[in-house]
């Protein structure tokens, strides 16, 4: 994983043990994951992998996210501000909920 990508995934990962301690960490398709029961609720990829210009944070349709008919299931991430860590910490509550 490339620097910046590598730095965003180490946060994230403290990010979702803050907030989620019960998902468990576990690499899906060579990318950090986490999961509840074996499902995988959210999980990062890295800009580098799929030659995209920002790394993303997804969540699978285990997370509890819904939010009437439409909502989002992922997030584009350039750099995580402490607004941005706020909300993803956020995130990753409601969707191990």
């Amino acid at each position: 994983m490339v620097d910046s990508d590598r730095v965003m995934a180490e946060r994230i990962h403290a990010i979702v043990k803050a907030n989620a301690p019960e998902l468990s960490p576990k690499l899906w398709y060579g990318m950090p994951s986490y999961a509840r029961d074996g499902k995988v609720v959210c999980f990062f990829q890295t800009a580098e992998k799929f030659k995209a210009r920002y790394a993303t944070l997804g969540f699978n349709d285990s997370a509890s996210l819904d939010d009437g008919t439409m909502w989002p299931t992922a997030f584009a991430l350039t750099e995580l501000t402490a607004a941005d860590e706020t909300r993803i910490g956020e995130l990753v509550k409601k969707a191990a909920s």
